[in-house]
């Protein structure tokens, strides 16, 4: 190999290098300041969560002859049974 291509080829491999330690570098100084802006957005965001309420299934209702029976999927809704607390409503109406 040649002393004239091979000098070109040199400029070429270390332009390469330069580019992609730069690119990298650039990167990361870019991802540390939109961290450091959501940090600070996040301090003094004004924005409140809002708890809302979900139906969730907790059990089934059967009817045999004149009783009404309940079967529970999730015992942590036992005791607001138990309370009475708890709304009927008919899906037909709704």
């Amino acid at each position: 190999m040649s002393l004239d291509l091979l000098i070109p080829f040199g400029i070429l491999l270390i332009m390469v290098v330069y580019l992609i330690y730069s690119r990298n570098s650039f990167e990361k100084d870019i991802t540390a300041l939109y961290e450091k802006k959501l940090d600070e957005w996040k301090k003094h965001s004004t924005i409140k969560t809002e708890k809302t309420s979900h139906k969730e299934l907790v059990g089934l209702v059967y009817k045999t002859d004149y009783k009404v029976s309940i079967e529970l999927l999730d015992e942590t809704a036992e005791s607001a049974l138990k309370r009475g607390k708890f709304e009927v409503s008919n899906i037909k109406d709704n």
